[in-house]
């Protein structure tokens, strides 16, 4: 699964004003509900749920959120790049400014868990992450994150 073929153009979001976790899922909710066609309240509940569960906040400034959602045919995602880093409660202590919001069918097994090991793969990536924060601009976020990664930045 490539993430050119679960993350939209108008998926990216360069967020300026966000100082909170809460306010992040709202403003990614609403964006996914836009894309997706799905209830922004039932995509906000679900993530937030999982997040309930454990920190996404993997350490170095990356959170994956994710969630299911009954009703959603395919993987969708969402990248925020946020201006400001936000506490999360990461498991390095280390606030967050860059986001991955991932949104699985509720009966999705392997799909969700490869699109998730991709994110997470490509994240770890010191060159990937270092171009993520060097532009605010949504389509060269995209380009980023949807270069062929074998390609690029394969060790």
């Amino acid at each position: 699964m490539e993430l050119a073929d679960i993350l939209a153009e108008r998926a990216v979001l360069c967020c300026t004003a966000v100082k909170t976790k809460r306010q992040l899922f709202e403003e990614l909710a609403t964006r996914a509900a836009e894309i997706s066609g799905h209830d922004a309240a039932d995509i906000l509940s679900s993530i937030t749920s999982r997040e309930e569960l454990g920190s996404t906040g993997l350490g170095n400034g990356i959170a994956i959120p994710h969630g299911k959602i009954a009703g959603l045919k395919d993987v969708v995602a969402l990248f925020a790049r946020l201006d400001n880093p936000i506490e999360f409660d990461s498991v390095d202590d280390q606030p967050v400014d860059l986001v991955v919001m991932l949104l699985a069918p509720a009966g999705a097994g392997a799909d969700h868990l490869k699109a998730l090991s991709r994110v997470a793969r490509l994240l770890r990536t010191e060159a990937v992450v270092d171009q993520l924060r060097d532009t605010s601009d949504p389509a060269q976020l995209r380009a980023i994150l949807t270069a062929p990664f074998e390609a690029n930045y394969a060790a």
